[in-house]
């Protein structure tokens, strides 16, 4: 369908607010399009967050370092993220979704490729923690950028799709490893992660940049040739754009104290999920070993508990259209968490299994909504700067955590106590996110 015709096309009238074009927007091949684009960054994102720790053991032998050493290399790109975040919330709100993303891909790929020549663990660290500087606009832009762009009817049911591409990511980085690493080297895998980085072309060419954004900052035309572009034609605004007046914000986006206190709450929220399940999933294949998996075996409980994740993306897409965000997200952190018990006290390998197997249903499902609530409770003109702050404590906890959790198995804590710790902070998110409003089908504004 030819975008620009004006044949059978709905005029949007003057003064119409971006809020109401999306509530009456159709869900289009366009959205698709822009979906898989944002979809596979969020893969790569994945991806690069968990290939150190598939290839951890020979790096761990040619730098003759330790367990607590390797804890510390995992960390770099988390301690990374944690200025990146900040810096990228104030740059996406200050530039654009779709310029933080390309600049973001581009940029990690370049410091990703050379973190395969570091010629020492010092190095090596130094690299990973620019790449974490570098990928953290991913991180911080994607989901709430991907909801700028949906209708409002399939936003929730959409991100949660987004947020799918984890357990992808998780796959491939499983494969590559596996694949590659006794062939030619951890060195080469990181290389090969890093080509990922040519994914921005992709995003440059098939996602348009937020309406939502583009009025709030004047740049009308712009809103207006993506909003025609995202509806195939039927909607081709012609009067002005406007968007909510939100006086109460101030200067920084961030000082009404409601916000004030809803950012306090999803940043506990945020660091909690995170330390659940970035502290286990960090050492997962350190942990099975005490259950006597060998690390083939745990390469393959790993991607068999990655193919559990999507059918729990699924039924959190599916339920959050239907009993909203908060019911869904504290159902599912409930579940995970006696998933994560129910691997803790395991007496046998089946008993292994399924307890993985329920965390990774539940406490994914979980992810999956949290990142498309989260973007949702802050308004267009200060929605990048508190989405970075959720992320920056998640990249604490995931700085911290797995430092923590090789020394606990450096001095032989035990597996149950270890894994009870890391899980006990599910139960920390379920409490605080009680705090937090119904988001399901209302306007951004």
């Amino acid at each position: 369908m030819d975008p620009n015709r004006t044949a059978g096309s709905a005029e949007a009238a003057p003064g119409t607010s971006v809020g109401k074009i999306f509530a009456e927007m159709p869900l289009t091949r366009q959205h698709l399009k822009a979906g898989f684009a944002l979809f596979f960054a969020f893969v790569i994102e994945a991806w690069e967050m968990l290939i150190l720790s598939y290839v951890s053991t020979p790096i761990e032998a040619e730098f003759s370092v330790g367990p607590t050493s390797i804890g510390f290399l995992l960390s770099a790109m988390f301690f990374g993220m944690i200025p990146g975040a900040l810096a990228w919330g104030w740059w996406v709100d200050r530039n654009g979704r779709k310029p933080a993303c390309i600049i973001s891909l581009g940029s990690y790929g370049v410091i990703s490729a050379l973190s395969a020549l570091a010629p020492n663990y010092w190095m090596l660290w130094g690299l990973r923690f620019f790449s974490g500087i570098a990928l953290a606009g991913i991180l911080v832009t994607v989901f709430l950028y991907f909801e700028e762009l949906v209708p409002v009817r399939y936003r929730g049911r959409a991100t949660v799709f987004l947020a799918a591409g984890w357990p992808f990511g998780t796959l491939i980085a499983v494969g590559v490893s596996a694949g590659l690493l006794d062939v030619l080297g951890w060195r080469w895998v990181l290389f090969i992660s890093s080509l990922s980085g040519l994914w921005a072309l992709v995003v440059w060419k098939w996602a348009p940049e937020s309406p939502y954004w583009a009025v709030r900052h004047g740049r009308i035309e712009q809103a207006r040739a993506a909003v025609s572009w995202l509806s195939r034609g039927t909607i081709r605004p012609t009067g002005p754009l406007t968007m909510p007046e939100v006086s109460t914000q101030g200067t920084s986006g961030l000082r009404s104290r409601r916000l004030l206190v809803m950012t306090g709450v999803q940043a506990v929220i945020n660091f909690s999920l995170s330390w659940g399940y970035w502290g286990l999933q960090t050492w997962l294949p350190g942990l099975l070993a005490q259950r006597g998996l060998s690390l083939p075996d745990s390469y393959a409980f790993i991607a068999i508990s990655a193919v559990f994740m999507i059918p729990g993306y699924l039924a959190a897409s599916w339920l959050t259209g239907r009993i909203g965000r908060k019911r869904v997200f504290l159902i599912f952190v409930f579940f995970g968490a006696v998933g994560g018990l129910t691997f803790a006290y395991s007496d046998s390998l089946v008993w292994l299994y399924v307890g993985n197997f329920m965390m990774s249903f539940f406490a994914q499902g979980a992810w999956g909504v949290w990142d498309t609530w989260l973007g949702e409770i802050y308004p267009t003109s200060s929605r990048g700067k508190g989405y970075s702050i959720g992320i920056t404590a998640q990249r604490v906890a995931n700085a911290v955590a797995p430092s923590m959790i090789g020394l606990l198995i450096a001095i032989s804590v035990g597996f149950t106590p270890t894994v009870v710790f890391i899980e006990a902070f599910f139960l920390v998110a379920l409490v605080f996110a009680l705090a937090l409003p119904e988001t399901e089908g209302v306007e951004l504004d």
